[in-house]
């Protein structure tokens, strides 16, 4: 069945979620009910973050009343970009017009004075400029919230062509609506990071390696890494050059835009839309490192396995691993590697761990136990673990790795991502 998430087809959905949607029914309509505007641990969570809100739908749905409770919410901390402003009137067209190009100045112009909240309010009913939008959120480390009206009359032509400002007639509505019926789907679901909890995150890798990079016991083993004899201490920040796009994140299911194996079955569960623009936290319980990648081991709770799927958590098909063991956060890759390689190298410690092999105890480092599992795989217990904030949602880029400059000073290469 394909509903939307309600308060009558939500009963079997955990309490947190009931609790929430019960509490703001109360405060505003139903069809402006979102955890964006209702739930205070969202609200408080956007509010550290960096997002950007496209809101789309046909004219006359009820985009612009969307926008303006986003703003009213946010205050002084949103701006919202109204494309009516612009005078670019909705319709179907071959390529995107010229007009948008001071829209996008505009855009930039907020991006880089780290507005926290943006609205873009469009139609966005075109592949092409949701591509234009995704790569500046890309370039200015924000999380992208896809979000669309909720009202009744949201794909009733007949209904809008009375609504809309622009006077559209039926004809030119029921054009468009065949690109709005169906779910634009990101590359990725998963739970974003804020802008504090990547920053804290980074810190602490930045930490480990140069210790890591410090210690006898990896020098001894530094074969697995690199041919050179290190004389000094080795430098894995530049070994891991590339870096995740955009923020850190924990990667739930791979949808490819819509054409990945199980990605609309994903996407149309009702706990993936209940909890779509909603603030979790994250446990982080270790950072490892092998030969190709760098990555934070990540605890999910109950609240969180729910939107974890089922057939991840394996190598090869027979393995029968815990759901949930290829959560992680990728924080680097070495030369030529892909970031789907993190999980693959987690599951590796896994079914070591499984098997009985708890890697071998090294030492106390500044932030956990140290152990290694040979073939230049390491891993950091961390005796406090930390607690990451993050927003449920997708990621709408093209997904490929970034290198990062700077110098090799402690902490450069973590401190932001440059696209070049």
């Amino acid at each position: 069945m394909n509903r939307g998430f309600t308060r009558k087809s939500h009963t079997f959905l955990p309490k947190i979620f009931r609790k929430m949607s019960t509490q703001s029914s109360k405060e505003r309509p139903e069809n402006l009910q979102f955890p964006f505007l209702d739930d205070d641990a969202t609200i408080s969570t956007v509010k550290e973050s960096k997002t950007f809100f496209i809101v789309r739908g046909l004219p006359g749905s009820g985009k612009s009343t969307l926008a303006q409770a986003i703003h009213d919410q946010y205050k002084d901390a949103c701006k919202v970009i109204c494309v009516d402003n612009y005078k670019i009137t909705p319709a179907i067209r071959s390529t995107i017009p010229e007009d948008y190009s001071k829209m996008d100045e505009d855009l930039v112009d907020y991006c880089k004075r780290d507005i926290s909240v943006i609205v873009v309010d469009d139609t966005h009913h075109e592949r092409e400029r949701l591509d234009q939008l995704a790569d500046i959120a890309d370039k200015y480390q924000y999380k992208v919230l896809l979000v669309e009206p909720k009202t009744p009359w949201k794909m009733d032509c007949l209904q809008l062509k009375d609504k809309n400002q622009w006077k559209l007639p039926v004809e030119e509505l029921k054009k468009m609506k065949p690109s709005l019926e169906k779910d634009f789907l990101p590359l990725y679901y998963g739970w974003f990071l804020t802008k504090k909890s990547s920053e804290n995150l980074r810190k602490t890798a930045q930490a480990f390696f140069d210790e890591l990079g410090s210690l006898k016991a990896f020098k001894k083993e530094s074969k697995h890494f690199t041919s050179e004899d290190p004389k000094g201490k080795m430098d894995l920040t530049s070994h891991f050059v590339k870096r995740p796009p955009s923020v850190l994140h924990c990667t739930t299911k791979f949808t490819d835009f819509g054409k990945a194996l199980g990605a609309d079955e994903y996407a149309q569960q009702e706990i993936v839309k209940a909890s779509y623009g909603k603030a979790f936290t994250l446990t982080i319980s270790a950072l490892f490192i092998t030969t190709k990648t760098a990555g934070a081991r990540v605890e999910l709770n109950e609240q969180e396995l729910l939107l974890w799927p089922g057939d991840v958590d394996k190598i090869l098909p027979a393995d029968t691993l815990p759901k949930g063991s290829r959560a992680h956060i990728t924080l680097g890759c070495a030369s030529g590697i892909e970031p789907v390689q993190t999980g693959i190298d987690l599951l590796e410690f896994v079914k070591l761990e499984r098997a009985g092999t708890k890697g071998e105890e090294i030492e106390e480092v500044g932030a956990g136990k140290l152990q290694y599992f040979g073939n230049g795989m390491w891993m950091l217990l961390l005796t406090k673990k930390i607690e990451a904030k993050a927003i449920f949602s997708g990621y709408y880029g093209k997904g490929k790795l970034v290198p990062t400059q700077g110098s090799n000073k402690r902490g450069s290469a973590f401190n932001s991502c440059t696209i070049i």
